[in-house]
């Protein structure tokens, strides 16, 4: 999941989430920690709910 951070970061959503956590005064390794766990929350509830990711 970390590594997948890093090619989800471009995207507007995902950067987004991660500049509002740096701007909280999380450092840079722990933004992308954030991120990794929301990217899989929200395949867990996908997965749960069988649909498909709806941005």
């Amino acid at each position: 999941m970390y590594l997948s951070v890093f090619a989800a970061l471009p995207g507007p959503l995902s950067r987004a989430h991660y500049d509002r956590k740096r701007s909280e005064g999380k450092d840079h390794r722990l933004a992308l920690i954030c991120l990794a766990r929301r990217r899989s929350n929200i395949l867990y509830s996908r997965l749960n709910n069988g649909t498909t990711y709806q941005p």
